[in-house]
């Protein structure tokens, strides 16, 4: 199974590439990379997109694919802005556990967030929540953080 999931995970790399390869503009391209990754996790994922830094280090919310979301998140609360403050990728198992969670939507019980950083500062973050408890592992967070580097370029 994680053998399939890494070649997997490759190839969607590779489709990533393909699919950001002529256009710059920021808000269309993270609009497909959600629905990409959207596709890729399918009934995995309950919702995936971005949120931007603001300069009062709120998060505003950007292109997703999922139910409604939370459009700002306020500085230094829940998972998001933990990766934000750590500027590393933070994979919680149980939402419900995390101290300050943010439910925006109550079927959500685990989390991966990818913070986005150019020139040492975080500007965007990849958040991706699921029903299911414990979802993600460090070949979701290799594989994701790898896709935020290549999406690095059009930021």
């Amino acid at each position: 199974m994680k053998k399939d999931k890494i070649k997997d995970s490759k190839l969607l790399l590779l489709q990533l590439k393909e699919l950001i390869n002529d256009e710059k503009d920021v808000i269309a391209q993270l609009a497909n990379a959600s629905s990409l990754l959207k596709m890729f996790y399918h009934d995995a994922i309950n919702w995936v997109g971005f949120y931007r830094l603001v300069d009062n280090g709120d998060l505003i919310l950007g292109p997703f694919q999922g139910k409604i979301a939370c459009v700002r998140l306020k500085k230094g609360i829940g998972v998001c802005q933990k990766a934000v403050i750590d500027q590393k990728t933070t994979i919680i198992d149980d939402v419900h556990q995390f101290s300050g969670h943010i439910a925006c939507d109550a079927e959500s019980n685990s989390e991966i967030v990818i913070p986005m950083i150019v020139d040492d500062n975080v500007v965007w973050v990849l958040d991706i929540d699921s029903p299911n408890y414990a979802q993600f592992d460090h070949i979701d967070s290799e594989f994701l953080t790898e896709f935020c580097q290549i999406l690095k370029d059009i930021l």
